[in-house]
């Protein structure tokens, strides 16, 4: 089982913006992932999992009957110079939520019948892909669901794949991006967390 390293949660806990996961109807297991952050050290993003640990998906057969939802959050930056102010941060969308979260369960995919040597290369394909599907949120790609945040209803864009499902986002100063399988995202809610202490 992975564990989260003590400056992943330092960072968790550094975040200038508040952090989303699954609202309390979700009564599982919950685990702090991953941070991302600027060059300057400024978190920008980060995952929270929620229910069974993601294993490779053709790795197992026990992996078709994972139960799983991460959550991603994004800081809601407008373009923005660099600490240094040598340079110019893109500007952090509901794409970037969609992003994350589709490179995020690709992570943990793995089709059976590829070899070791060539997941590097499906991988590389698959993520470009990931990254143009992102980027058209309102292309034949995505369609459109409602869940509550913190209790009132949010549009998310949403897509399915043979791999698990992707959805994206937004709430107040963030961005949401969700990934999952075995998990219906059409039943599911997000809300602030409260208590980082839930997560470790």
């Amino acid at each position: 089982m992975k564990t989260t390293s003590r400056v992943e949660a330092d960072g968790f806990l550094r975040a200038p913006f508040a952090w989303y996961g699954l609202d309390e109807a979700f009564t599982g297991p919950r685990r702090l992932m991953q941070i991302g952050t600027a060059a300057d050290g400024t978190v920008q993003y980060g995952f929270m999992g929620h229910g069974d640990e993601p294993s490779i998906k053709s790795e197992a057969g026990a992996a078709e009957k994972e139960r799983f939802a991460v959550v991603v959050t994004v800081a809601a930056n407008p373009v923005r110079r660099t600490g240094d102010g040598t340079g110019v941060l893109d500007a952090t969308t509901v794409s970037s939520a969609a992003w994350l979260a589709g490179s995020g369960l690709l992570a943990h995919t793995w089709p059976a019948q590829l070899d070791h040597m060539r997941r590097d290369d499906w991988l590389d394909q698959q993520t470009e892909t990931a990254f143009e599907l992102a980027d058209d949120l309102e292309g034949p790609a995505w369609s459109t669901l409602s869940l509550p945040v913190d209790g009132a209803p949010v549009p998310f864009h949403y897509r399915e794949s043979e791999f698990g499902w992707v959805l994206a986002g937004s709430a107040p100063g963030v961005h949401i991006g969700a990934y999952g399988r075995g998990m219906s995202a059409y039943g599911l809610g997000f809300a602030v967390v409260k208590d980082l202490g839930a997560y470790t």
